[in-house]
């Protein structure tokens, strides 16, 4: 019986050393399962987009001269205490500018009309919106956007800050044919974003709020001090400015002549719109493009004719790239801007006190032709040409 019972359990063993080996065999000819594609690390979702730097660039603390840091130029500074420039906010509102995805159809972003090589402006009168329209006005330079006091924006400074400046575009039926809640949803869909906003704020959450915050910081952050102008004027003292009529060591005579007639009260009087070094001025301006009203501007926002025809100045740093001139892009050289202010002022009745006579009339430079030559040479010392290639400030997409 014992016999027996050790016979059958061989067998059984045998038996089962059989089906293991098959079983074995089988297996080893079924191809394995594909290895589960990893979920990417934050990082990963990053780069694979965008051409971003381990750590983010300098955009809270430029380097900026000290002409660039006196008190009556700090005192232009439109940043909210609520929302100051930061590398990683500056670094989201990058990304968000030139993010296409924030158009309705994929098309347009805010670099489109506001390009790195052009000054930040567009190169054509009026900008193409997301659907072939049309803008309304021509593109703004945003050079130099945070020295702006009063803080407003757009042509007619219908947006009381660059905050609520932002968000406009994007929801503009032209331009780029968003709403916010729409926006919002499409963004949290992109797996840069949650990574991007975490960085900038702490945590991932994305509201258009945030948006608004980041793309002013990117804004306030593209400052213009590397001319032939600033080289000359880092190698004077910060105060008191140097006379209209020194010298600069780096100018040509004429670029010189150009200074002075742009300083001097009784020659150009440029100064006195465009008087600091950031060469903006305080507040928005009627400059005799027409003397009838042709686009209300300020007007309108305000509904008041009194304000009729006025709009906001822009800085004159990067003129040179800016072209076409003007809210309407009526102007398409500097030699055409410098004779408005020679010979073409329009007496309309809220022109600005600096281009009025003490007879009411409109003020005319009549300027030498060779003069507004000069004007025009010096106005092309402030073009700062790394702006146009600078990659803190450049497409970050791959």
């Amino acid at each position: 019986m014992l016999a027996k019972r050790h016979q059958i359990v061989f067998a059984v063993g045998i038996l089962g050393i059989a089906v293991l080996v098959a079983c074995n065999k089988e297996n080893s000819t079924v191809t394995p399962a594909p290895t589960p594609t990893p979920t990417p690390l934050p990082n990963d979702a990053v780069a694979a987009v965008l051409n971003l730097p381990a750590t983010p660039f300098n955009y809270a603390n430029q380097p900026l001269p000290g002409y660039l840091t006196s008190p009556n130029i700090i005192g232009q500074i439109n940043t909210p205490g609520t929302n100051p420039v930061t590398d990683n906010g500056a670094t989201l509102g990058r990304v968000l500018f030139y993010d296409k995805n924030l158009s309705l159809n994929n098309t347009i972003s805010c670099a489109s009309c506001h390009k790195q090589a052009s000054g930040f402006s567009d190169p054509v009168v009026k900008s193409n919106g997301f659907n072939g329209g049309l803008t309304g006005r021509n593109s703004m330079s945003i050079i130099n956007a945070a020295y702006y006091p009063n803080g407003r924006f757009f042509w007619d400074q219908r947006a009381a800050t660059l905050e609520d400046q932002t968000l406009m575009p994007i929801q503009d039926l032209v331009e780029m044919g968003m709403t916010l809640p729409a926006l919002e949803t499409k963004l949290k869909a992109l797996a840069y974003y949650p990574v991007l906003f975490q960085r900038a704020f702490g945590d991932s959450t994305i509201t258009s709020n945030r948006i608004s915050l980041a793309l002013s910081q990117f804004v306030r952050s593209v400052i213009s001090y590397k001319s032939r102008y600033d080289t000359a004027r880092s190698a004077l003292p910060n105060a008191p400015a140097p006379p209209p009529n020194a010298p600069y060591p780096n100018f040509t005579a004429q670029e010189n002549r150009g200074k002075e007639v742009f300083l001097t009260p009784n020659l150009g009087g440029c100064a006195a719109c465009h008087g600091s070094e950031t060469f903006t001025a305080p507040q928005e301006k009627n400059n005799g493009l027409d003397a009838v009203t042709t686009d209300r501007g300020f007007g309108a926002v305000t509904n008041n004719v009194n304000r009729d025809g006025e709009f906001k100045v822009t800085t004159l740093r990067n003129v040179e790239l800016t072209a076409p001139y003007m809210h309407d892009g009526r102007f398409a050289t500097l030699e055409e801007v410098v004779e408005h202010y020679s010979s073409g002022v329009r007496n309309h009745p809220n022109l600005s006190p600096q281009l009025r006579l003490p007879n009411g009339l409109p003020r005319q430079a009549n300027l030498s032709a060779a003069d507004k030559a000069a004007l025009v040479a010096f106005l092309k010392t402030l073009t700062d040409r790394t702006m146009a290639t600078d990659v803190r400030f450049s497409n970050p997409f791959k």
